[in-house]
Protein backbone atom coordinates (compact mmCIF):
# COMPACT_ATOMS: atom_id res chain seq x y z
CA UNK A 1 0.00 0.00 0.00
CA UNK A 2 0.99 3.55 -0.89
CA UNK A 3 -0.16 6.42 0.15
CA UNK A 4 0.11 9.78 -1.42
CA UNK A 5 1.04 11.37 2.14
CA UNK A 6 0.41 15.59 1.00
CA UNK A 7 -2.81 14.39 -0.55
CA UNK A 8 -4.03 12.64 2.67
CA UNK A 9 -3.07 15.16 4.89
CA UNK A 10 -4.81 18.14 3.20
CA UNK A 11 -7.81 16.08 3.24
CA UNK A 12 -7.45 15.33 6.66
CA UNK A 13 -6.68 18.94 7.56
CA UNK A 14 -9.95 19.71 5.91
CA UNK A 15 -11.86 17.22 6.96
CA UNK A 16 -11.01 17.04 10.73
CA UNK A 17 -12.30 20.17 12.85
CA UNK A 18 -9.23 22.53 14.09
CA UNK A 19 -10.56 22.56 17.56
CA UNK A 20 -8.38 18.82 17.86
CA UNK A 21 -5.69 20.83 19.25
CA UNK A 22 -1.93 19.88 21.17
CA UNK A 23 -1.93 20.58 25.27
CA UNK A 24 -0.64 23.92 24.29
CA UNK A 25 -3.46 25.14 22.00
CA UNK A 26 -1.81 24.02 18.43
CA UNK A 27 -4.15 22.53 16.14
CA UNK A 28 -3.29 18.29 15.36
CA UNK A 29 -5.77 17.99 13.45
CA UNK A 30 -4.03 16.96 9.92
CA UNK A 31 -1.76 14.80 12.30
CA UNK A 32 -4.86 12.92 14.20
CA UNK A 33 -6.61 12.90 10.89
CA UNK A 34 -3.97 11.39 9.33
CA UNK A 35 -3.09 8.86 11.74
CA UNK A 36 -7.14 7.62 12.05
CA UNK A 37 -6.79 7.60 8.21
CA UNK A 38 -4.04 5.01 8.14
CA UNK A 39 -5.40 3.20 11.44
CA UNK A 40 -8.59 2.65 9.07
CA UNK A 41 -6.85 1.67 5.60
CA UNK A 42 -4.54 -1.20 7.65
CA UNK A 43 -7.87 -2.47 9.48
CA UNK A 44 -9.75 -2.29 5.86
CA UNK A 45 -6.70 -3.45 3.87
CA UNK A 46 -4.61 -5.52 5.72
CA UNK A 47 -1.33 -4.48 3.64
CA UNK A 48 2.05 -6.31 4.13
CA UNK A 49 4.13 -3.43 3.26
CA UNK A 50 3.25 0.12 3.74
CA UNK A 51 4.63 3.03 2.35
CA UNK A 52 4.11 7.30 3.29
CA UNK A 53 5.05 8.54 -0.32
CA UNK A 54 5.86 12.29 0.84
CA UNK A 55 6.64 15.47 -1.86
CA UNK A 56 10.37 16.26 -1.78
CA UNK A 57 9.82 18.59 -4.34
CA UNK A 58 6.19 19.38 -5.04
CA UNK A 59 7.36 21.55 -8.09
CA UNK A 60 9.84 19.97 -9.97
CA UNK A 61 11.97 22.41 -11.70
CA UNK A 62 12.65 19.81 -14.51
CA UNK A 63 8.82 19.58 -15.24
CA UNK A 64 8.64 23.46 -14.75
CA UNK A 65 11.61 23.85 -17.43
CA UNK A 66 9.03 21.95 -19.74
CA UNK A 67 6.31 23.68 -18.69
CA UNK A 68 6.30 27.17 -17.23
CA UNK A 69 2.81 27.36 -15.82
CA UNK A 70 2.79 23.93 -13.90
CA UNK A 71 1.19 24.36 -10.47
CA UNK A 72 2.23 28.12 -11.05
CA UNK A 73 -1.34 28.92 -9.12
CA UNK A 74 -0.37 26.75 -6.30
CA UNK A 75 2.73 29.43 -5.67
CA UNK A 76 1.00 32.17 -2.87
CA UNK A 77 1.58 35.46 -4.05
CA UNK A 78 3.36 36.49 -0.40
CA UNK A 79 5.21 33.10 -0.17
CA UNK A 80 8.55 32.89 -0.83
CA UNK A 81 9.20 32.30 -4.33
CA UNK A 82 8.97 28.82 -4.84
CA UNK A 83 7.19 27.41 -1.92
CA UNK A 84 3.42 26.48 -1.80
CA UNK A 85 0.73 27.83 -0.46
CA UNK A 86 -0.14 25.99 2.60
CA UNK A 87 -2.89 26.83 5.00
CA UNK A 88 -1.00 28.65 7.76
CA UNK A 89 -2.11 25.84 10.79
CA UNK A 90 -1.43 23.38 8.23
CA UNK A 91 2.35 23.81 7.67
CA UNK A 92 3.36 23.33 11.09
CA UNK A 93 1.98 19.86 11.30
CA UNK A 94 3.90 18.29 8.81
CA UNK A 95 7.07 18.22 10.76
CA UNK A 96 4.93 16.68 13.63
CA UNK A 97 3.71 14.24 11.10
CA UNK A 98 7.11 12.98 9.76
CA UNK A 99 8.31 13.20 13.19
CA UNK A 100 5.28 10.75 14.54
CA UNK A 101 5.77 8.48 11.22
CA UNK A 102 9.41 7.71 11.77
CA UNK A 103 8.93 6.90 15.41
CA UNK A 104 6.07 4.43 14.45
CA UNK A 105 8.40 3.05 11.86
CA UNK A 106 5.93 3.43 9.42
CA UNK A 107 8.59 3.76 5.93
CA UNK A 108 8.46 7.43 4.91
CA UNK A 109 10.21 8.06 1.49
CA UNK A 110 10.49 11.50 -0.84
CA UNK A 111 13.47 12.10 -2.81
CA UNK A 112 14.83 15.38 -3.97
CA UNK A 113 13.53 16.57 -7.40
CA UNK A 114 10.32 14.45 -7.21
CA UNK A 115 7.02 14.61 -6.02
CA UNK A 116 5.44 11.89 -4.05
CA UNK A 117 3.47 10.67 -7.32
CA UNK A 118 7.03 9.98 -8.74
CA UNK A 119 8.04 7.82 -6.02
CA UNK A 120 4.87 6.11 -6.06
CA UNK A 121 5.37 5.25 -10.04
CA UNK A 122 8.47 3.87 -8.90
CA UNK A 123 7.70 2.16 -6.29
CA UNK A 124 5.00 0.05 -7.96
CA UNK A 125 7.17 -0.24 -11.25
CA UNK A 126 9.37 -2.26 -9.25
CA UNK A 127 6.58 -4.50 -7.47
CA UNK A 128 6.30 -7.87 -7.61
CA UNK A 129 2.56 -7.97 -5.75
CA UNK A 130 -0.34 -6.34 -5.62
CA UNK A 131 -0.27 -2.60 -5.33
CA UNK A 132 -2.92 -0.60 -4.01
CA UNK A 133 -2.39 3.44 -4.12
CA UNK A 134 -4.45 5.30 -1.61
CA UNK A 135 -4.56 8.96 -3.06
CA UNK A 136 -7.18 11.95 -3.78
CA UNK A 137 -4.97 12.77 -6.90
CA UNK A 138 -6.72 11.34 -10.71
CA UNK A 139 -3.08 11.89 -11.79
CA UNK A 140 -2.33 8.42 -10.80
CA UNK A 141 -5.03 6.55 -12.19
CA UNK A 142 -2.38 6.15 -15.34
CA UNK A 143 -0.79 3.66 -13.17
CA UNK A 144 -3.85 1.35 -12.92
CA UNK A 145 -3.08 -2.09 -14.14
CA UNK A 146 -4.78 -4.97 -13.65
CA UNK A 147 -2.56 -7.60 -15.68
CA UNK A 148 0.18 -6.02 -12.36
CA UNK A 149 -3.13 -6.05 -9.74
CA UNK A 150 -2.25 -2.39 -9.38
CA UNK A 151 -5.54 -0.37 -7.66
CA UNK A 152 -6.10 3.23 -7.09
CA UNK A 153 -8.51 3.94 -3.75
CA UNK A 154 -9.90 7.28 -4.26
CA UNK A 155 -11.19 7.98 -1.43
CA UNK A 156 -14.95 9.33 -1.65
CA UNK A 157 -16.60 9.86 1.77
CA UNK A 158 -13.06 9.39 3.48
CA UNK A 159 -10.85 6.46 3.16
CA UNK A 160 -13.29 3.98 4.80
CA UNK A 161 -15.35 4.33 1.47
CA UNK A 162 -13.18 4.51 -1.23
CA UNK A 163 -13.61 4.35 -5.00
CA UNK A 164 -11.60 1.19 -5.79
CA UNK A 165 -10.21 2.14 -9.29
CA UNK A 166 -9.63 -0.44 -11.94
CA UNK A 167 -9.62 -0.27 -15.50
CA UNK A 168 -13.23 -1.42 -15.87
CA UNK A 169 -13.90 1.72 -13.45
CA UNK A 170 -11.24 4.18 -15.71
CA UNK A 171 -13.06 2.99 -19.22
CA UNK A 172 -17.02 3.47 -17.86
CA UNK A 173 -16.01 6.49 -16.47
CA UNK A 174 -13.43 8.35 -18.45
CA UNK A 175 -13.35 5.80 -21.75
CA UNK A 176 -9.68 4.97 -21.57
CA UNK A 177 -7.73 2.52 -19.43
CA UNK A 178 -4.81 3.33 -17.14
CA UNK A 179 -2.46 2.74 -19.75
CA UNK A 180 -4.19 5.83 -21.85
CA UNK A 181 -4.53 8.11 -18.82
CA UNK A 182 -1.67 10.30 -19.03
CA UNK A 183 -2.64 11.06 -22.83
CA UNK A 184 -6.20 11.79 -21.86
CA UNK A 185 -4.45 13.49 -19.28
CA UNK A 186 -2.44 16.04 -21.59
CA UNK A 187 -5.28 16.59 -24.17
CA UNK A 188 -7.32 17.66 -21.48
CA UNK A 189 -5.33 19.68 -19.85
CA UNK A 190 -5.38 20.39 -16.48
CA UNK A 191 -6.04 23.52 -14.65
CA UNK A 192 -5.36 22.58 -10.78
CA UNK A 193 -1.50 21.37 -12.11
CA UNK A 194 -1.04 24.71 -14.83
CA UNK A 195 -1.45 22.05 -18.11
CA UNK A 196 -3.15 23.98 -20.48
CA UNK A 197 -4.43 20.93 -22.90
CA UNK A 198 -5.08 21.40 -26.50
CA UNK A 199 -7.78 24.29 -27.36
CA UNK A 200 -11.23 22.69 -27.69
CA UNK A 201 -10.58 19.40 -26.33
CA UNK A 202 -11.84 17.97 -23.20
CA UNK A 203 -12.34 15.03 -21.46
CA UNK A 204 -14.96 13.57 -23.80
CA UNK A 205 -13.44 15.10 -26.98
CA UNK A 206 -9.68 13.66 -25.66
CA UNK A 207 -11.11 10.04 -25.33
CA UNK A 208 -12.46 9.88 -28.77
CA UNK A 209 -9.41 10.63 -30.12
CA UNK A 210 -7.50 7.96 -28.23
CA UNK A 211 -9.97 5.55 -29.11
CA UNK A 212 -9.56 6.23 -32.73
CA UNK A 213 -6.11 6.62 -33.04
CA UNK A 214 -4.91 4.29 -30.56
CA UNK A 215 -2.56 6.71 -28.18
CA UNK A 216 -1.04 10.58 -28.37
CA UNK A 217 1.41 9.67 -31.09
CA UNK A 218 -1.27 8.06 -33.60
CA UNK A 219 -3.71 11.64 -32.67
CA UNK A 220 -0.55 13.70 -33.47
CA UNK A 221 0.20 11.60 -36.84
CA UNK A 222 -3.64 11.99 -37.86
CA UNK A 223 -3.11 16.01 -37.06
CA UNK A 224 -0.32 16.21 -39.51
CA UNK A 225 -2.23 13.58 -42.01
CA UNK A 226 -4.29 16.00 -44.44
CA UNK A 227 -6.16 12.74 -45.95
CA UNK A 228 -6.97 11.76 -42.27
CA UNK A 229 -10.21 12.13 -40.81
CA UNK A 230 -10.17 15.35 -38.45
CA UNK A 231 -12.35 17.99 -38.58
CA UNK A 232 -10.40 21.12 -39.97
CA UNK A 233 -10.97 22.97 -36.66
CA UNK A 234 -9.42 19.89 -34.68
CA UNK A 235 -6.06 19.39 -36.67
CA UNK A 236 -5.44 23.33 -36.48
CA UNK A 237 -5.72 23.29 -32.67
CA UNK A 238 -3.76 20.11 -32.65
CA UNK A 239 -1.12 21.24 -34.64
CA UNK A 240 -1.08 24.99 -32.37
CA UNK A 241 -0.56 22.85 -29.40
CA UNK A 242 2.14 21.12 -31.06
CA UNK A 243 5.18 22.91 -28.78
CA UNK A 244 2.80 21.41 -25.96
CA UNK A 245 2.29 18.29 -26.96
CA UNK A 246 5.80 17.68 -26.94
CA UNK A 247 6.80 18.41 -23.64
CA UNK A 248 3.31 17.15 -21.56
CA UNK A 249 3.64 13.78 -21.83
CA UNK A 250 7.06 14.16 -19.99
CA UNK A 251 5.36 16.44 -17.37
CA UNK A 252 2.43 14.20 -16.79
CA UNK A 253 3.57 11.17 -16.53
CA UNK A 254 4.86 9.71 -13.05
CA UNK A 255 8.66 9.10 -13.40
CA UNK A 256 9.02 5.13 -12.81
CA UNK A 257 13.01 5.59 -12.45
CA UNK A 258 13.51 7.43 -9.07
CA UNK A 259 16.87 6.92 -7.28
CA UNK A 260 15.11 4.97 -4.08
CA UNK A 261 16.82 5.13 -0.62
CA UNK A 262 17.41 1.50 0.84
CA UNK A 263 14.42 1.36 3.20
CA UNK A 264 12.27 -1.37 4.94
CA UNK A 265 8.61 -1.22 3.79
CA UNK A 266 7.44 -4.18 6.24
CA UNK A 267 4.07 -2.89 8.36
CA UNK A 268 5.51 -2.50 11.93
CA UNK A 269 3.58 -4.64 14.45
CA UNK A 270 4.97 -2.44 17.21
CA UNK A 271 7.09 1.14 17.47
CA UNK A 272 10.20 1.56 16.36
CA UNK A 273 10.73 4.27 18.71
CA UNK A 274 8.50 3.83 21.71
CA UNK A 275 9.80 6.75 23.97
CA UNK A 276 10.19 9.34 21.46
CA UNK A 277 6.51 8.25 20.40
CA UNK A 278 5.28 8.54 23.67
CA UNK A 279 6.93 12.19 24.13
CA UNK A 280 5.28 13.04 20.79
CA UNK A 281 1.80 11.68 22.02
CA UNK A 282 2.14 13.56 25.30
CA UNK A 283 3.38 16.93 23.34
CA UNK A 284 1.27 17.14 21.24
CA UNK A 285 -1.77 15.60 22.15
CA UNK A 286 -2.55 12.75 20.02
CA UNK A 287 -4.96 10.53 22.48
CA UNK A 288 -6.65 7.92 20.77
CA UNK A 289 -5.79 8.41 17.30
CA UNK A 290 -2.33 6.99 18.11
CA UNK A 291 -3.59 4.22 20.39
CA UNK A 292 -5.80 3.17 18.01
CA UNK A 293 -3.53 2.91 15.35
CA UNK A 294 -1.07 0.88 17.63
CA UNK A 295 -3.95 -1.61 18.78
CA UNK A 296 -4.51 -2.05 14.73
CA UNK A 297 -0.92 -2.22 13.45
CA UNK A 298 -0.09 -5.09 16.50
CA UNK A 299 -3.64 -6.73 15.18
CA UNK A 300 -2.58 -7.16 12.13
CA UNK A 301 0.17 -9.18 12.59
Amino acid sequence: MLLDSASLYFRAYFGVPESLRAPDGQPVNAVRGLLDFISRLVQDHRPDQLVACMDADWRPQWRVDLIPTYKTHRVAEAATEGEEEIPDTLAPQVPVIEQVLDALGIARVGVPGYEADDVIGTLTAKATGPVQIVTGDRDLYQLVDDARQVTVLYPLKGVGHPQVTDNALLLEKYGVDGASYADLAALRGDPSDGLPGVKGIGEKTAAQLIQTYGDLPGVRTAAADPLSKLTPARRKNLLEASPYLDVAPTVVRVATDVPLPTFDPTLPAEPLDPMTLEDLSTRWGLGTSLTRLLEVLAGAH
